[in-house]
């Protein structure tokens, strides 16, 4: 069966009604998408680009960041590409509080989400200042993270993925349509969240994570389905194996081919573009709002 054209997708993007809150009163408005910037506090980030090194290269990549359009900053103390090391909690918090804690206070009034799958480096970075933890394992790899997010009651993004980023690209055989598949695994998880006290919830399709290239595409193309569930969306595209290995390309030079695939989540639905380049997502969502402007978007 054929899948729906994208076009008509956009007569049920509706305007959610939740923005973002953060246990620390700061808020998120998705009425219109926006802008994710990322920042690696790691040495082996698929993407040197997003790599920092020091304080002072961490406050530097942030303010670009923000001045080229981002609203919320993403850091990450814990490298998921595929193949990567593991890193103990103990590295991992060593990297990411100091990371949080400059941030905080060098830009107390943006919204700051930490990339962690330990409900441990979670809490402490919630009581640093975080506003958004992003769980790239969606649960699956820490049975507390859901009654931690919901404890602190914190806002939090439902990715989906198999296995661990060691093992994720080999557990890439699905025995169901994908799509489907992600539909009852974010059911699931969006009733765990409710049921441990967490009602702030974003739906990440985890594009390569445990998927082929071919299987991230037809995500994509599919990305309005995941509006039946009434969540807002994100979408990380930035740079990808998906992206680059098709064009016969590196990462460094994939910021063309990314730039396309958010134009289709954006039609899709995408809320949040989680990116390298904020510069070039920012001016994609001021053109395509002004081709489209879901109900109750603004343009400015």
């Amino acid at each position: 069966m054929l899948s729906p054209p994208l076009a008509p997708a956009h007569s049920r993007i509706h305007a959610f009604t939740h923005s973002l809150l953060s246990p620390h009163g700061r808020l998120l408005d998705l009425r219109r998408p926006r802008v994710m910037g990322i920042l690696n506090v790691t040495p082996d980030s698929f993407f040197s680009g997003s790599r920092v090194a020091g304080e002072a290269d961490l406050l530097a990549r942030a303010g670009a960041l923000l001045a080229a359009g981002a609203t919320v900053l993403d850091v990450g103390a814990y490298s998921t590409r595929p193949g990567a090391a593991d890193v103990p909690v103990a590295e991992e918090l060593a990297r990411l509080l100091p990371a949080v804690g400059a941030l905080r206070r060098t830009f107390p009034g943006v919204f700051l989400s930490v990339d962690t799958f330990r409900a441990a480096v979670a809490e402490a970075a919630v009581h640093a200042g975080a506003d958004l933890v992003n769980d790239v394992g969606g649960g699956t790899l820490d049975a507390e993270m859901f009654a931690t997010v919901g404890r602190l009651r914190v806002p939090y993004v439902l990715m989906h993925m198999r296995g661990t980023p060691q093992t994720m690209s080999k557990l890439t055989d699905y025995e169901d349509d994908l799509v489907l598949t992600q539909l009852r695994f974010f059911r699931d998880g969006l009733a765990a969240l409710r049921a441990a006290g967490a009602h702030d919830v974003v739906l990440d399709p985890g594009f390569g994570f445990a998927k082929t290239a071919a299987q991230s595409y037809a995500l994509l193309r599919r990305l309005p389905e995941l509006g039946a569930l009434g969540r807002p969306v994100l979408a990380g595209l930035s740079r990808k194996k998906m992206v680059y290995g098709p064009l016969g390309l590196t990462p460094e030079a994939a910021l063309n081919g990314t730039t396309a695939l958010h134009v289709l989540a954006l039609q899709g639905g995408a809320r949040l573009l989680r990116v390298h380049d904020a510069a070039e997502a920012t001016q994609v969502i001021q053109l395509y709002l002004n081709i489209f402007k879901p109900e109750g978007a603004s343009i400015g």
